[in-house]
C-alpha cells in the first residue's frame, strides 16, 4: 500500500492510498465542519444540506444523482458529525472519475429546490421521530446536551422540527459558503487508485471551493449535570459522561486504553461483573468521544427499572477500582484490540479513505501505521490508572436517563458520587 498526498495552492488536499489487489475504488470529500460550526439559529442546519446536496443541481436531478451512480454498480452516501462532514462512494476502478464528478457537482453546485427542500424536511422529521422512538438513542442525545448545554456542541445532529422547517435555501448556501472551503476540505480515495489520476480529476471538478479557512467554533466547556425522563419503556436507558481529553492531548490514547479495559467489549470489567456475574443488564459499555478542544468519556447501560440503582452502584465502584487496580495483562489485551481494530481497517476501502480522512483534518498528515502503534504501545499500566483518575478530578458528571419508576433518580445520585468521592 502506498500513501500519497497533494496540496493544491487554494488549500484543498488530496490523499490516496493505492491497494492495487482490489477491483474497487472508496472516495470522497470531507468537510472540517458538523453541527457545532452551527450559528444559534442554525441548530441542524449542517444534516439538512448533506440532505440537499444529493436534491438536485443545476446538472442532474436528485433522480439522475442516485441512477448515474447505481448504473456502474457504485453507491453513494453521507453522513454529518458533531466536526465533520463527508460525502463518499464506491465504485469500480474506471468510474473513480465518475463519482468525483457526482460528489463536486452536488457540494459545488446544489439546486436547492424548494419543492424539494419542502419534501426533505419531512424526511428529516421522520428521522427525527424514529429518533424519539428509539431511546437507547435518545439517551445519548440527551448527554451530550447534558455535557455541554447551550452550546453548539451539545445540541442534537438533526435539529428539532421547528428550526428544520424555518430553513430555506439562502440559509443554506450561507452555511455552505461560510464552511464549505478549501483549507478545510479533504479528498480521499483508497483501493484500486491512482493517485495522479485522482489529482488530475479533483483539480478539474473542486475549483471552484476557494476562500480563507472557515471561522473556528465556538469553544466548548463541559459542564455536566442530571435529565431524567420518566417513560412507559421495558428498560431502563441509563447513560454517563465525564470529560474527556481532546483529540490532541498527549493522554489520549491512554484513556482510550482506559475506556476499553473498563468496558470495552465481552473481556471488559463492566461486561463481566454487571452482565456476566450479576446478571444486571444485557448491554454495557464504555467509550470516548474526543473532539478539537475537549472531550467526553461515556458509559451506557440498558437495565431493569428495579436494577438501576445497583447496577449504577457497580458502575461507580468499578470505575473507580479500575483508576487504581488496572494490571498489565488488561492494558496488554487493550492494547491488542486497538492494534487489530487499526490492521482490519486496511482491509476495507472504504475504512481506508475514512480513515486518511480524519488524519489530515485532525493532524495534518497521514499517519503511518507504526507511528500509531507506537503511541499505543507506549501507554503503560500507570499512564492508564493516570488517565482514569484524570476523569473524576475534572467536573461534575453528566448524566442522562430514560424509563419508568423513580429507581433513575437513586441511579442518578449514585452517579453523582463521583463527583464527590472525587473532591
Amino acid at each position: 500500500m502506498s500513501v500519497d498526498v497533494t496540496r493544491f495552492p487554494s488549500g484543498l488536499t488530496v490523499v490516496t492510498d493505492s491497494m492495487q489487489h482490489l477491483h474497487s475504488a472508496s472516495l470522497g470529500a470531507w468537510a472540517g465542519c458538523g453541527s457545532r460550526d452551527e450559528l444559534p439559529d442554525e441548530h441542524g442546519i449542517a444534516h439538512l444540506l448533506e440532505h440537499m446536496a444529493f436534491k438536485g443541481t443545476k446538472r442532474r436531478t436528485a433522480r439522475q444523482i442516485a441512477e448515474e451512480i447505481e448504473a456502474v454498480g457504485g453507491d453513494i452516501n453521507a453522513a454529518t458529525g458533531v466536526e465533520m462532514t463527508s460525502y463518499y462512494a464506491r465504485v469500480l476502478k474506471d468510474d473513480v472519475p465518475l463519482a468525483l464528478d457526482v460528489i463536486s457537482d452536488i457540494l459545488s453546485d446544489p439546486s436547492f429546490d424548494p419543492e424539494e427542500l419542502v419534501r426533505e424536511k419531512h424526511v428529516i422529521f421522520q428521522e427525527i421521530g424514529a429518533t424519539e422512538d428509539a431511546p437507547d438513542d435518545l439517551v445519548f442525545d440527551y448527554l451530550q446536551s447534558t455535557a455541554f448545554p447551550d452550546q453548539p456542541v451539545g445540541r442534537t445532529i438533526l435539529g428539532t422540527r421547528a428550526t428544520v422547517r424555518g430553513f430555506d435555501a439562502r440559509r443554506l448556501r450561507a452555511y455552505l459558503t461560510r464552511n464549505y472551503r478549501a483549507p478545510d476540505m479533504v479528498i480521499a480515495a483508497a483501493g484500486a487508485v491512482e493517485h495522479a489520476r485522482v489529482v488530475d480529476e479533483v483539480g478539474r471538478h473542486f475549483a471552484n471551493f476557494l476562500g480563507p479557512p472557515a471561522p473556528p467554533p465556538t469553544p466548548a466547556r463541559f459542564r455536566g449535570g442530571v435529565r431524567i425522563e420518566t417513560r412507559d419503556l421495558e428498560q431502563a436507558h441509563i447513560a454517563v459522561a465525564l470529560e474527556g481529553v481532546p483529540q490532541h492531548d498527549p493522554a489520549f490514547h491512554s484513556l482510550q486504553i482506559f475506556a476499553s479495559v473498563l468496558g470495552g467489549g465481552m473481556s471488559s470489567r463492566l461486561f463481566q461483573e454487571v452482565r456476566e456475574i450479576r446478571g444486571l443488564c444485557y448491554s454495557i459499555y464504555a467509550f470516548h468521544a474526543p473532539y478539537l478542544d475537549t472531550g467526553m468519556f461515556g458509559l451506557y447501560a440498558g437495565t431493569d427499572a428495579s436494577d438501576a440503582s445497583e447496577l449504577m452502584r457497580v458502575v461507580v465502584a468499578e470505575l473507580t477500582a479500575a483508576t487504581e487496580t488496572i494490571n498489565e495483562a488488561e492494558v496488554a489485551r487493550a492494547k491488542a484490540q486497538m492494534k487489530a481494530g487499526l490492521l482490519m481497517a486496511l482491509e476495507s476501502s472504504g475504512a481506508r479513505a475514512e480513515q486518511l480522512a480524519r488524519q489530515m483534518i485532525i493532524y495534518g498528515r497521514p499517519m503511518p501505521l507504526e507511528e500509531i502503534v507506537a503511541r499505543v504501545e507506549a501507554v503503560t499500566v500507570e499512564s492508564a490508572r493516570a488517565a482514569g483518575r484524570a476523569l473524576v478530578r475534572r467536573r461534575r458528571p453528566a448524566i442522562a436517563a430514560l424509563g419508568p419508576g423513580a429507581g433513575l433518580e437513586k441511579a442518578a445520585a449514585i452517579a453523582e458520587s463521583l463527583a464527590r468521592d472525587a473532591a
